[in-house]
């Protein structure tokens, strides 16, 4: 118990650039398992498409090395940006699954034989995501915030950095529309939170 609690104040506290190049030292430039940074080598024509996203490129023109290359690129900068937001997760299902393992419906699911592993699955951690999907729509903004950071530490060329470079420049009319659409991507995230929650729990259903 305390070291999911301990686990999840850590995370949580850490500075995101200062991970980032942290996992940058140990593992591209000391251990050297993963690129230092950027989407793709440099040495390697990238997969062109519509998306502009390599791994669906990729996917989309059936060229399987190209997706295995773009997501090793990915590693490190998914890991940093999700790693930090981990800990909140994992308390936050820690305290409800325990709330609701002591509720009465899943008291009667023991009394009727049902093994522990099915009622933890089917009945207690179902009811115990409602308020984490909550949450993590909440926190939704904080990740763009995050994917900032993380782009500016993994020199990655996404909305992050081009926000990043924009404000170096003062260049209002870029900040103000990348700004707009990250507002639109958090109305959207939450409208999908309330439906996902609505799927799950009838109850609240409107």
């Amino acid at each position: 118990m305390w070291g999911g609690r301990l686990f999840g104040i850590i995370t949580y506290s850490l500075p995101i650039f200062w991970v980032g190049m942290l996992f940058q030292l140990i593992f591209a430039v000391q251990l050297r398992w993963f690129p230092l940074g950027t989407r793709f080598p440099i040495n390697q024509t990238p997969p062109n498409g519509l998306t502009d996203i390599y791994t669906l490129d990729s996917l989309f023109s059936g060229n399987l090395g190209q997706f295995f290359t773009a997501a090793y690129y990915l590693i490190l900068p998914c890991f940093t940006l999700g790693l930090l937001l981990s800990g909140i997760f994992e308390r936050m299902v820690r305290v409800n699954l325990r709330q609701t393992l002591q509720a009465d419906y899943v008291e009667a699911a023991r009394a009727r034989g049902i093994p522990e592993r099915r009622i933890l699955l089917a009945h207690a951690l179902k009811n115990a995501l409602i308020p984490v999907i909550t949450v993590f729509g909440l926190t939704f903004a904080a990740l763009l915030g995050g994917a900032v950071l993380t782009e500016v530490t993994f020199s990655w060329p996404g909305l992050g950095n081009r926000l990043y470079q924009a404000i170096d420049v003062r260049d209002y009319p870029t900040v103000q529309g990348i700004m707009v659409f990250f507002g639109a991507i958090v109305v959207v995230v939450s409208i999908l939170i309330d439906l996902i929650n609505a799927y799950i729990d009838p109850r609240i259903r409107y």
